[in-house]
């Protein structure tokens, strides 16, 4: 069963160990359209991408650190250099956002499910091509100011940033829940 080996084997390379060369753009638009093929009850197509790419990464790392330092005037250096590097190291980076559609039938996880589809078909796309990824949050991800400086309407939201490039190194394996720990027979009360 050689896709669900594929599945077995997915992992995340940390975005500290992706560098260049990221997917050519014939290469990227392939792995853009099979990211977009999730589950999409209602037909809403519930989200859309953001590259990052280039100068973008380090002017989203600049604006990181510029806000870190006036939120926290006492931040240690090195907590601002970390925001700086944040997007540094990946060639790409693709911001996965939500596009909400308030009081609508299909209700408002369904459609965040769907946004965060996108997120793991780019993980499995990037890695079935032969590219390392991983997909990150954190603060920037859920920040108003952040939304803002990246152009996000009032019913949009970061998803995650999934990071992709070459792997410099290899994807660690981390301990994983077993079917046994995890899945319970259900039985009508």
């Amino acid at each position: 069963m050689p896709a669900l080996d594929f599945l077995l084997h997915r992992r995340s390379v940390p975005s500290r160990l992706l560098a260049a060369p990221g997917p050519e753009e014939s290469v990227l638009q392939d792995l853009l359209a099979a990211a977009l093929h999730v589950p999409d009850h209602g037909k809403l197509a519930p989200f859309r991408l953001l590259r990052i790419e280039g100068d973008g990464r380090l002017q989203l790392g600049e604006f990181l650190a510029r806000l870190t330092q006036n939120r926290q005037p006492d931040a240690e250096a090195a907590v601002i250099e970390k925001e700086r590097q944040r997007f540094a190291s990946a060639p790409l980076v693709l911001a996965v956002i939500a596009c909400i559609t308030p009081a609508h039938k299909v209700p408002e996880q369904e459609q965040l499910l769907s946004a965060g589809m996108v997120g793991y078909n780019l993980l499995q796309g990037a890695q079935a091509l032969g590219f390392g990824a991983q997909w990150l949050t954190g603060w920037a991800a859920y920040d108003a100011e952040v939304a803002a400086y990246l152009g996000l309407v009032q019913n949009e939201r970061v998803i995650g940033f999934v990071h992709v490039g070459t792997a410099t190194g290899a994807a660690p394996e981390r301990p994983r829940p077993t079917a046994h720990e995890k899945v319970t027979q259900w039985t009508p009360p």
